[in-house]
């Protein structure tokens, strides 16, 4: 898929944010355009999730704005054009006895329905988001009984369920697999292309990430860089970005 740079999807302009008097954050600005692909790395305690919450409205910055689709968050009321996938493991207890269906019928409620009931098009909606992330043979399995990589698979499906324009997912490989993480980027690959889908992600695994996306924000407090992969990796290996040692691969399969 194509980033039409005419169109921005988030804007981030300025934005600062502290506990207490502690900055976590400090003037961030940045664009992410319409069908993007950008991968989100730093340190620990670099301000990657934070940065994410305040994009996705749940922290308000102590500066700045953000901007969904030119509308100023703050204003901003058409949530179901924005998907997310938490840290599964920190947000979701797998003992929860509820079947696949249940949990991706989930994303289809919203504020305004007083009295939840699924309608046929909220059927076909979760019956959708799961064929595209092949999970619709699962719907009536419990959670808890899927491995890692199916589950995140069926939140994946949960944040897809309202058609998006954009999915946000934090650190989604974390206890994955690498043969599921291989199926699981191979799905994010297709999903971009087939959806025209706009994907922003938070990884910890930078050398998998580099090969997987099309734009690399680094955030050390501050914005330390906003670049395709290749520079971002040519910056790593002279500047030591993250502190740590960074395998170049030159290898990309996109656009």
């Amino acid at each position: 898929m194509p980033i039409d740079h005419t169109k921005n999807i988030i804007v981030v302009e300025n934005v600062s944010f502290a506990y207490d008097s502690e900055y976590v954050l400090k003037d961030i600005t940045l664009e992410i355009h319409q069908g993007d692909y950008v991968g989100i790395v730093g340190p620990n305690g670099a301000g990657k999730t934070t940065l994410f919450k305040i994009m996705l409205g749940l922290l308000r910055p102590k500066s700045g704005t953000v901007k969904f689709l030119d509308q100023n968050i703050n204003d901003f009321k058409d949530w179901q054009k924005i998907g997310y996938v938490p840290q599964k493991t920190a947000t979701f207890d797998f003992n929860f006895p509820a079947t696949v269906h249940e949990i991706v019928t989930m994303g289809r409620y919203r504020k305004g329905r007083r009295f939840f009931a699924a309608t046929a098009d909220d059927k076909q909606a979760v019956q959708n988001a799961l064929a595209q992330v092949d999970m619709w043979g699962y719907k009536d399995r419990l959670i808890g009984d899927l491995s890692g990589g199916q589950q995140q698979r069926v939140f994946i499906a949960r944040a897809l369920v309202n058609d998006p324009e954009v999915v946000f997912l934090d650190e989604p490989t974390t206890g994955v697999d690498r043969e599921a993480q291989d199926g699981f980027y191979s799905l994010l690959q297709r999903l971009h292309g087939e959806l025209d889908l706009t994907i922003v992600l938070i990884s910890h695994d930078i050398e998998r990430i580099t090969k997987e996306v099309m734009h690399i924000i680094c955030v050390d407090r501050v914005l330390t860089c906003h670049t395709s992969p290749e520079e971002y990796l040519k910056e790593s290996k002279s500047a030591n970005i993250l502190g740590q040692d960074v395998k170049i691969i030159a290898h990309h399969n996109h656009k």
